[in-house]
C-alpha cells in the first residue's frame, strides 16, 4: 500500500474509517516536519504496534512564542513526504491551519501545574499550544497508539497526563531519543546551526554524560549534577546556558537529591538556535 495524503478532517477520518473497517489497529506520530532519524525511529515503533501508521505534518502556530521562529521553521515537504512514504507510513495528514484551528476557535487545553515551569517557565505558553493541538490531532485521528520523543521529556510526560486526565482512549509511548553520531540530539532546529556551532552544540549531550558518569559513581547532589553539567559547557564558548534542572519525572518538581528516579533536563542557545537535551536516571 503506498502512502495516501490528505488535507481536511473529513478525508482523514474516512481513511481511517476505511482502516478500522478491516478491523486494522491504528498509530499516530504527530510532527511539525523537518523529518530526521528521530521522527523515523518512532515510525519505525508504531508500525511494530499497530497494522496501520498514520502520520501529521502540522507547524503550529500556537505552541510559538511572538519572537520565536514560526515563520523560519524549517519545512522541507517534498522531502519530508519522501522519507514518510520510505519508512512506511500508510497516511500522511497535512492540515492547514484552518482544518485544526476553525473561525471562531476559543478552546485552549492546559494541564495544571506542569506547563508553566521549566520549558514553561521559559517559554510562557508553548505547553498550552501543544496541548491544545495534540488534543485536536488525536479527537481527529482517534488512534489506538500515540507515539512521542524521549527528547521533548516535558512534553511526553505533559502529554501523557493529559491524555490520561481527559480520559483518552490511546496509549501513549515513549520512543528513545535519537542521537548523531558524536551524541547530539537530533532535532529540527539542528539545521540553524553554522558549522562552528554545530561542533559546540555536543557540550548538551556530553554535559549529561558526565552527570550520568557521576551518578553511577553515587553522587545524588542535584547541585553537584548541575555543577558537573555547567562544568563541561565552560569549555564551549558558543554555548549559552539557558536551564539546568533535576527534577522528579513525574510530577516535574525540583529535587535536592536523586532517588530512585529523576530526569535531568537541560537547554541551551547555540547560535540562532534552543536546544534542549534531557537524561533519564533510573538508580539500580
Amino acid at each position: 500500500m503506498s502512502m495516501r495524503r490528505v488535507r481536511t478532517v473529513a478525508a482523514l477520518r474516512t481513511a481511517v474509517a476505511a482502516f478500522r473497517a478491516r478491523g486494522e489497529s491504528v498509530a499516530f506520530v504527530p510532527t511539525m516536519g523537518a523529518i530526521h532519524d528521530g521522527h523515523l525511529s518512532l515510525v519505525t515503533r508504531a508500525r511494530k504496534s499497530a497494522d496501520r501508521v498514520v502520520a501529521s505534518i502540522f507547524v503550529n502556530p500556537l505552541q510559538f512564542g511572538p519572537r520565536e521562529d514560526h515563520s523560519r521553521y524549517p519545512r522541507p515537504i517534498a522531502r519530508d513526504r519522501a522519507a514518510f512514504a520510505r519508512a512506511g507510513v500508510d497516511l500522511l495528514w497535512e492540515p492547514h491551519v484552518a482544518d485544526v484551528y476553525p473561525t471562531g476557535d476559543r478552546t485552549r487545553v492546559v494541564v495544571e501545574g506542569l506547563s508553566g515551569v521549566l520549558e514553561g517557565a521559559s517559554r510562557p505558553g508553548h505547553f498550552v499550544g501543544v496541548t491544545t493541538v495534540v488534543t485536536r490531532l488525536l479527537h481527529a485521528v482517534q488512534p489506538d497508539v500515540l507515539w512521542l520523543g524521549q527528547k521533548d521529556a516535558q512534553q511526553a510526560i505533559i502529554l501523557e497526563r493529559m491524555c490520561a486526565d481527559l480520559l483518552m482512549p490511546v496509549r501513549v509511548r515513549r520512543g528513545a531519543t535519537v542521537r548523531e553520531a558524536d551524541g547530539l540530539a537530533m532535532s529540527s532546529r539542528n539545521a540553524y546551526l553554522a558549522a562552528d556551532e554545530r561542533a559546540q552544540a555536543v557540550a548538551l549531550s556530553q554535559g549529561l554524560a558526565v552527570a550520568r558518569a557521576k551518578l553511577r559513581y553515587g553522587e545524588r547532589g542535584a547541585a553537584k549534577l548541575i555543577a558537573a553539567v555547567r562544568g563541561v559547557w565552560r569549555h564551549f564558548p558558543l554555548v549559552r546556558e539557558d536551564s539546568i534542572h533535576v527534577v522528579d519525572p513525574v510530577t516535574l518538581a525540583p529535587l535536592r537529591r536523586v532517588g530512585a528516579h529523576a530526569l535531568i533536563v537541560v537547554a541551551a542557545r547555540v547560535g540562532p538556535a534552543r536546544l534542549i537535551d534531557n537524561l533519564e536516571w533510573r538508580g539500580r
